[in-house]
């Protein structure tokens, strides 16, 4: 005697290896997104938004740029770069734990949690060995004035150095004389001189806002 077949019972079909495979496919997908965001983020290329007028007119407040961190890795920071690096005086890091720095870390990745410091921009003006000198309003590295067609602000005219940038070291400014926290001044003034293993990445392209899009 037949009958139907009832749930569960040896008789039922088998789902098909495509209903199997179509099950899978989306958190598959899902965890290759996050693993490339991640990887790109951490080694290639990392987006920042501006927050502060110290690099304008280059750099404005709402800016969005695009930082190449693979590019320090494989040349050295030249003079007149603009430059992402991590606070230089960083704070103590809170107790996390494993999992709970694992977490922030993954956060800090994708982009959905705040970094424990904050991270600045500007631009290089001198190097290891360079001296640098504020005169009058003009610039000078290693006694030659400097061209510097990026600052049309009003001038800060107040005297500074000479100064050796000591090895390992970036000596930098921003375009905003007037209103940067830059080497010039210590923390909490100012950002003192930058250990170059701080940087992060080197900027090469305004991604926002549209009538803004291109190379700073």
């Amino acid at each position: 005697m037949t009958g139907d077949a009832i749930e569960g019972s040896p008789d039922e079909p088998s789902p098909e290896p495509e209903e199997r495979s179509r099950r899978y496919e989306l958190p598959i997908l899902l965890l290759m997104a996050l693993v490339a965001a991640i990887v790109i983020k951490s080694f290639l290329v990392q987006a920042f938004f501006i927050p502060s007028i110290s690099m304008e007119p280059t750099l404005e407040v709402g800016d969005r740029i695009l930082v190449c961190r693979i590019c320090v890795a494989f040349s050295d920071v030249r003079r007149g770069q603009i430059i992402v690096f991590a606070d230089p005086d960083p704070t103590t890091a809170p107790k996390r734990g494993l999992v709970g720095g694992a977490l922030h870390w993954l956060g800090e990745a994708i982009g959905v949690a705040a970094p424990q410091d904050e991270d600045f921009v500007k631009r290089v003006i001198g190097l290891p060995g360079d001296v640098v000198e504020l005169n009058a309003g003009k610039l000078f590295v290693n006694g030659t004035i400097q061209d510097e067609p990026y600052v049309d602000r009003d001038i800060d005219t107040s005297p500074y150095g000479p100064v050796t940038v000591p090895d390992g070291m970036l000596f930098v400014l921003g375009d905003n004389r007037t209103r940067s926290g830059d080497s010039r001044f210590e923390p909490p003034r100012g950002v003192g001189l930058v250990p170059i293993d701080v940087v992060i990445g080197t900027v090469f392209l305004r991604v926002w806002p549209p009538d803004r899009i291109g190379a700073p």
